[in-house]
């Protein structure tokens, strides 16, 4: 019987990756489930043949690279960049090659529009606005909120953000540009500000989203980031959640941008008590729960999660963004190594039961290789656990 085939989409430069290390842990753990996984991009496959020319580890750890027959299943890990490939990663998702484990998100603006439709999930979204560049979109919203984010729709790792204060008279700027540079400034006057802003968005698409009150901790950004996972059941179970407290004067909370992680329940109850602690992460679950069942209801199958929870300093629980294509490494800042084993592993469980019934299943439509969500009943909201 033949190793069932796993490709991992994604964008290379040769052997250079975005996500160089947490690659090679799915195709070391890939191999301990009896697994051929490699990695490729959209220029890699040969259609003709059948064949895909992917990047494996060799016996000494290093990159290297051979030919794969048609994986049985591929995980999408392809990220956006403004570059001439992801326009070619765009048009080669359109074409009905493979069986997919996930289907292709869309950008934030889309994402939140879909989460704003369901009634339920509303009341946790700060007010979010498409920004087009004019001056009165802006201006409106910096009238109702003494903080807004300024964030690219396709933007990820805390790149291009913007956060703006309302200070009196002035204006107070503190971002990250598409290198992850802090950036900071003080304006006077409305105008200056606009023309500050109109040169950091530049040509792309933003959103203007309201700020909130995510100071737990003085001078910092605070949030929380949970990972909810495709068990090997294909049901959505919550794999873990941390609270990421980011760098003085840093617009957010990314680990990336130098930010730290700590386990969620000992930072919350010290900040509002045991019991309100364990009603806060009660409902991050029930949110996450709402938030995978509706994006996936609308965009298709998804495999994993990443939730960026705001808990503002009166205890009230937001979602700041859903990232579909999340990291794990918070596992590993938290010293939580069996989590971020089983935040690793689950993606590849849960695309093996596919490659397993997916004859019997007979779900897969065709359509660019994307694949509708089966109709489960919502899984019952576990009881509180210890995170």
């Amino acid at each position: 019987m033949k190793k069932p085939t796993i490709g991992i989409l994604t964008w290379r430069n040769k052997t250079a990756f975005r996500e160089p290390e947490y690659f090679r842990q799915l195709l070391r753990v890939g191999r301990e489930l009896g697994a051929a996984v490699f990695l490729f991009s959209p220029g890699d496959v040969n259609p003709k043949s059948r064949k895909v020319k992917g990047i494996v580890l060799s016996s000494d750890g290093k990159w290297a690279g051979r030919w794969f027959r048609w994986p049985d299943v591929v995980i999408d890990r392809y990220w956006y960049a403004p570059k001439p490939g992801f326009k070619d990663y765009a048009a080669f998702r359109t074409k009905p090659y493979f069986l997919y484990a996930n289907s292709r998100f869309a950008n934030k603006w889309r994402a939140h529009e879909v989460l704003y439709r369901n009634e339920q999930l509303r009341k946790w979204l700060p007010e979010t606005q498409l920004y087009t560049g004019q001056a009165s979109t802006l201006k409106e919203m910096l009238r109702r909120h003494r903080v807004v984010y300024l964030k690219p729709i396709n933007g990820t790792g805390g790149r291009g953000i913007l956060r703006i204060e309302r200070k009196g008279g002035q204006y107070r700027l503190l971002g990250r540009d598409k290198q992850r540079v802090k950036k900071i400034a003080v304006v006077d006057q409305e105008a200056s500000l606009l023309q500050r802003v109109k040169r950091w968005v530049g040509r792309e698409k933003y959103l203007l989203q309201q700020g909130l009150e995510l100071s737990l901790i003085k001078d910092r950004s605070v949030d929380i980031r949970l990972l909810i996972q495709k068990d090997s059941n294909g049901e959505w179970d919550i794999t873990g959640m941390g609270v990421r407290v980011g760098p003085k004067n840093s617009a957010t909370a990314n680990l990336h941008g130098g930010g730290t992680a700590v386990k969620a329940q000992p930072f919350l109850a010290a900040h509002f008590g045991e019991e309100t602690a364990n009603e806060i992460i009660g409902e991050c679950q029930q949110l996450a729960y709402q938030a995978a069942h509706t994006i996936e209801a609308h965009f298709g199958r998804m495999i994993e999660m990443g939730l960026d929870i705001g808990i503002d300093i009166l205890g009230r629980v937001w979602l700041i963004e859903v990232n579909p294509k999340p990291g794990r490494d918070i596992f590993r800042e938290m010293g939580q190594p069996d989590l971020y084993r089983l935040a690793v592993e689950r993606p590849l469980r849960y695309a093996l039961s596919l490659v397993k019934n997916e004859t019997s299943a007979g779900q897969w439509d065709g359509r660019g290789g994307e694949q509708q969500p089966t109709q489960q009943p919502a899984k019952q909201l576990a009881l509180f656990r210890q995170y």
